[in-house]
Parts: structure tokens; C-alpha cells; sequence
């Protein structure tokens, strides 16, 4: 995400609605296909990770073991972010996805909020 157009200069948080939407849709990109390696540049490398039901956990490290896993199970992923608030730092955004389990072969899907804190232009906390 290095390259994102969402941001207004480099290492800098989105300041506008426009920006933050522009953010959102550039992260929206970078899952169909899964581009691991630009998703995890798009995070601090300190990182705080809460997804879900699962233990809060930091760092690239384990973001890069848990986005390789969900490639790796979710055949033909698709993924739809909709950008909905930034206030200061913070950007807030809802997703829908649907894959093929690639062990059971059903088809699955999901839907969420996200809300994201950035610093220096990237998400420090998720």
C-alpha cells in the first residue's frame, strides 16, 4: 500500500473523507487477488490485530502467518469495503466477503465493521 493515492503525502494519515474513502478502496484491492506482501505494507510493524472471536495478537509476524491461512482457505474470494466515517486518526469502514471453503467446498460469507487507527499513513491498530 506504499503507493496508495489515498494518502496525501507519505507517512501521513488520510485527513478528508475523500482520502480515507480513496484508503479503503485501495485496501478493498489488494484481497482480490490476495496480494499478502501489499496488504501487511499497508500495516505498522507494531501492529494490534483484534479480528473476531480470536485472541488479540501484534506485529507483521503473525499478520502475515494469519492472512496466508485465510488465503490459503478462502477459494475465490471476493470482498466489498465501503468506507463509513474517519474521525481523526480513526477510519471506520463495512465489508462483505464470500469464498469457497477450500476444505469443505461450501460456499461461505461474511460481513463486518471495521475500524482502523492509523499512524504514519498506516493501520496500527485493527
Amino acid at each position: 500500500m506504499s503507493a496508495n493515492p489515498a494518502r496525501e503525502a507519505a507517512g501521513r494519515n488520510p485527513r478528508t473523507v475523500d482520502a480515507a474513502r480513496a484508503f479503503v478502496k485501495q485496501v478493498e484491492s489488494l484481497f482480490m487477488p490476495w496480494n499478502v506482501e501489499g496488504i501487511l505494507d499497508g500495516f505498522t510493524d507494531d501492529c494490534v490485530v483484534r479480528f473476531g472471536d480470536l485472541p488479540e495478537f501484534g506485529g507483521k509476524t503473525e499478520l502475515e502467518k494469519f492472512f496466508r491461512a485465510r488465503d490459503a482457505r478462502q477459494k475465490g474470494y471476493r470482498l466489498r469495503k465501503d468506507f463509513r466515517a474517519l474521525m481523526g486518526d480513526v477510519i471506520a469502514n463495512h465489508w462483505e466477503g464470500e469464498w469457497e471453503d477450500a476444505t469443505t467446498g461450501a460456499q461461505m460469507y461474511g460481513r463486518g465493521v471495521e475500524i482502523w487507527v492509523m499512524r504514519d499513513g498506516k493501520i496500527g491498530i485493527w
